[in-house]
């Protein structure tokens, strides 16, 4: 299977793309907000999901006024929400996935049980057609 081509940049363009000094990134990666990846020469690449980051970094701390370590705090909560309503959606597939069974077992059980009605306490009872008596 062929790899899809996204985009990466390098340190320069996204300075500039955020009107933010190289050293700034640099400061965000120290921090460890930021992961970008890595050329063979150790050249810093920024994916589409870096940018994102960067983004939500400088919201966070020119808008906000949030500190490198608020910052981080957040950044974790965020992935953590993330992975956690990934756990929720998974456990509602399964739910959803064990009802439709049951629906369709208790739907072939009736029509192979024609004619039984229960009745009160007594249990399953024969119904007798009128056509029968």
């Amino acid at each position: 299977m062929a790899k899809t081509k996204r985009p990466l940049y390098m340190i320069s363009v996204v300075a500039e793309m955020f009107s933010v000094h190289p050293q700034t990134l640099r400061a965000y990666e120290r921090e460890g907000l930021l992961r970008p990846a890595r050329t063979d020469g150790n050249t810093r690449l920024y994916s589409e999901e870096d940018l994102e980051r960067i983004e939500l970094i400088l919201r966070l701390t020119k808008d906000l006024g949030v500190n490198l370590a608020g910052v981080e705090v957040i950044l974790n909560m965020r992935e953590r929400m993330g992975e956690m309503q990934g756990r929720m959606n998974e456990m509602l597939q399964e739910v959803l996935r064990r009802m439709e069974a049951e629906f369709k077992q208790r739907a072939q059980t009736q029509e192979n049980s024609e004619g039984l009605v229960p009745v009160g306490r007594k249990g399953i009872v024969r119904q007798v057609p009128v056509a029968e008596r």
